[in-house]
């Protein structure tokens, strides 16, 4: 038995808003047998916009019942049945939430008529519910009422009944059917072909954009858990609405998948990721010569358009390091922006030249860019439909340079041969400490070079 659903409500994910109509009609397969509808108090206002699409006014459901009220009614008649809806996501989520508002929990199988007709009516322009019924010739009577689009879907359903000479219907219910939890713009052989192996993917909208980025371990696994529950927040069904596509770059090692997601967010800046956006080294170490002719090291937020020495999350850091640096290579506080009193600089008042001073600062510039390690991270790694390679993540000076892949049975030597074989890429502090962690964590996959090369 098939319960048809559709509701009208106030606003666009279950969370924060309310149903302000119902209707359900039961099916057997072959004809309707039930029916049910109502319109709904939502315990709220009814935005105007919602007003003016539906023709559902604050007066028309004033008196009407409060979801609690009717919530016996419509579990009885959902609870037994396979849920049926056109775009079958947005209903359950609204209906699940307010039924379990109610104290009462509904767990069907679903079925969604967006991703049945893609498979028994391919080919049309659009699969809307106006406008597939507009294609099909199906006539809606008051559109955007419940109602109305309930009775356009039963028909819309049973053409498809008459239509599905493969069993689609059939395989799409058959065990729990993951595939009901996908997007209904996401056609599932997009999701089918992902490989289960480590890279990084890509969620597109209509028009192509880039609105998501993800790193994984099992590329097919991660994807199709973003749809393994169907949260009614905002953020999640507004995600989920637009999601058309799904790409993905295959990398050896999960390391790298990590990297390259990091690098993919800061260059497609992806509407839906939050995370990494905001991090930053904030402060970086940087070297002028001002006007006498000093060489001056400096503490101070990062610039666009200059390479610090080094970077800092926290000023407290950066400060930390210039006074290890001070009292080892005996600067001046003063020309360090250290010691921000009145009076001569240290330099000065000992009769210190300009030359021999720069000569310090450029021996404390040399400790620190020594200090810095450069090493690879190498492992073995099989990509599909390619002979054996080795991935390969570089570090030079402490900074992360690049990564790629390299033939397995070519040896890693020199640093300079080792950068033309890799791709470079942007580095951010966030990268670097994933590198330093796996490489402290796996010295076996850590290759250093000597600082002279």
């Amino acid at each position: 038995m098939f319960a048809i659903v559709d509701i009208e409500t106030t606003g666009g994910y279950a969370s924060a808003n309310g149903i302000t109509e119902i209707a359900i009609a039961i099916h057997d397969g072959t004809s309707m047998v039930d029916y049910y509808e109502t319109l709904i108090n939502p315990d709220m206002p009814i935005p105007r916009y919602v007003q003016s699409l539906t023709g559902i006014t604050n007066a028309m459901v004033s008196q009407a019942p409060y979801f609690d009220e009717v919530a016996p009614r419509i579990y009885e008649l959902l609870h037994d049945k396979i849920f049926v809806a056109h775009n079958v996501n947005f209903d359950y989520s609204f209906i699940k939430h307010h039924l379990e508002r109610a104290g009462l929990c509904l767990d069907c199988k679903k079925l969604c008529t967006v991703r049945l007709g893609r498979k028994i009516l391919p080919g049309y322009p659009s699969y809307s519910l106006g406008k597939l019924c507009r294609s099909l010739e199906i006539e809606i009577e008051q559109r955007h009422r419940a109602g109305g689009d309930t009775l356009a879907t039963v028909k819309l359903f049973e053409r498809m009944l008459q239509a599905d000479v493969e069993g689609e219907l059939k395989a799409m219910l058959k065990g729990r059917n993951k595939n009901s939890h996908l997007p209904p713009n996401l056609a599932e052989e997009r999701v089918a072909e992902l490989p289960a192996l480590p890279g990084v993917y890509y969620f597109h909208n209509q028009k192509g954009k880039v609105i998501y980025v993800g790193k994984a371990k099992d590329l097919k696994k991660r994807v199709t858990s973003h749809f393994a529950n169907n949260k009614p927040g905002k953020q999640k069904q507004d995600f989920l609405r637009e999601i058309y596509n799904v790409t993905y770059q295959v990398c050896g090692t999960e390391l790298m998948a990590y990297i390259l997601e990091s690098v993919e967010i800061k260059r497609l800046w992806p509407i839906y990721n939050r995370s990494q956006k905001g991090f930053e080294q904030a402060y970086g170490l940087y070297m002028f010569e001002d006007g006498r002719g000093y060489q001056r090291l400096l503490i101070e937020k990062k610039k666009k358009h200059l390479q610090p020495l080094y970077t800092f999350s926290m000023l407290l850091d950066g400060h930390n390091m210039m006074k290890a640096l001070i009292e080892q290579f005996e600067l001046c506080p003063r020309l360090c922006f250290i010691d921000h009193s009145p009076g001569p600089s240290l330099a000065e008042a000992l009769g210190i030249s300009c030359e021999a001073y720069n000569a310090r600062v450029k021996l404390a510039v040399d400790h620190l860019k020594n200090s810095m390690p450069s090493f690879a991270v190498v492992e073995h790694v099989a990509l599909p439909k390619k002979e054996k390679q080795q991935s390969v993540i570089v570090v030079e000076n402490g900074r992360f340079y690049g990564m790629g892949y390299l033939p397995a049975n070519v040896s890693v030597t020199a640093l300079d041969e080792l950068k033309q074989q890799v791709t470079p890429y942007p580095e951010n502090g966030y990268i670097r400490g994933l590198i330093y962690s796996y490489a402290s964590k796996n010295p076996h996959k850590k290759y250093e070079f000597l600082q002279q090369l």
